[in-house]
């Protein structure tokens, strides 16, 4: 067991390793990366080291620290996420985190993770603030977010980034085959859709995925300008939940990435969207790609909006709209 067991992330678990081997931990961290990339894992992992028996610097995952850890049963180590049936993280629940961090340690450090830190309501992280800028003795406190944008300007300021980027594709690759046994005709698609993400690697299905991104083609495609009725549509059957929404939003991304990539380079070495290759080069004519950058630019602060809890309906109509209006 240990931090060089964990799959990927070698620059981020370098800085950290280094500031606890040096006694030098910040007092309160940003993960800030993709979902799905070990960002919660990394957490975990770093306060293990912390309060570990067997190990200095390091964990065994086996102890009783690391166990309860492991299990989220200890008494030092808090994972703070939305309430159940709750969308957001309240005020209520950061409250209780500072009063627990101002107690004293039964070992290592009083740590607390927020994940997803872009939960927290506005209520929550002003009263966050405090902490932050006053941290009580020998404590910790991690926040995992897989933007920046839904957390105040003065919460950002105040932790120390640390950026996780997307597994390599062969990492991916390698896992789905290995691990899960898939065969490499079926991890390939799989592995390019995740967008370096092994939590969304892991969660695919290579047919579902198919005939899901065969709809939301057909949507995309079906945008007009002033076909308002069509916009209203299609913003009306996607917004159903948060988690629908932004897997369309990502896949999206991926859908203008890959146009951005072909317009630019003429070749598919690149792309994620591999088995949709033909439809990409009649739709990426050479030539200026400003239109296809502010699409990207339009799907990704839709993704942003999303993630802070705004109107779905409301932020996919914009989206489309633009979309629709720059044909």
């Amino acid at each position: 067991m240990g931090f060089s067991k964990i799959f990927g992330q070698k620059k981020p678990l370098e800085t950290l390793r280094a500031a606890l081997a040096n006694k030098r931990l910040h007092h309160a961290y940003l993960f800030l990366g993709p979902d799905g990339v070990g960002k919660r894992t990394i957490g975990l992992a770093l306060a293990r080291a912390i309060h570990c028996n067997e190990m200095a610097d390091d964990f065994c995952g086996q102890c009783a620290n690391c166990v309860r850890i492991q299990s989220g049963n200890h008494p030092d180590v808090r994972l703070m996420e939305p309430a159940a049936g709750k969308k957001e993280i309240s005020i209520q629940q950061i409250r209780s985190i500072e009063k627990e961090l101002r107690f004293r340690a039964f070992s290592g450090k009083k740590i607390a993770i927020i994940d997803p830190a872009t939960l927290m309501n506005l209520p929550a992280q002003n009263a966050l603030l405090k902490t932050l800028e006053e941290p009580p003795p020998d404590s910790l406190l991690i926040l995992v977010a897989s933007n920046a944008g839904g957390l105040l300007p003065t919460v950002r300021s105040r932790c120390l980034r640390i950026a996780f980027g997307p597994l390599p594709l062969e990492l991916i690759v390698g896992y789905l085959t290995t691990k899960q046994r898939m065969t490499q005709e079926d991890a390939q698609p799989v592995a390019a859709m995740s967008m370096g993400s092994l939590g969304a690697a892991l969660e695919l299905d290579r047919q579902e995925l198919v005939e899901q991104r065969r709809n939301w083609l057909e949507t995309m495609c079906s945008l007009t300008p002033g076909d308002y009725q069509t916009v209203l549509d299609a913003a009306e059957a996607l917004s159903g939940s948060r988690e629908e929404s932004s897997k369309f939003l990502a896949w999206v991304e991926t859908w203008y990435r890959d146009l951005l990539i072909y317009n630019v380079t003429r070749e598919a070495g690149e792309l994620i969207n591999l088995d949709l290759v033909e439809t990409i080069r009649q739709r990426s004519a050479p030539g200026n790609p400003e239109h296809i950058l502010k699409a990207l630019s339009q799907a990704a602060g839709a993704a942003a909006r999303i993630q802070r809890n705004l109107n779905r309906r409301m932020v996919l109509e914009e989206l489309f709209m633009g979309v629709a209006e720059a044909r």
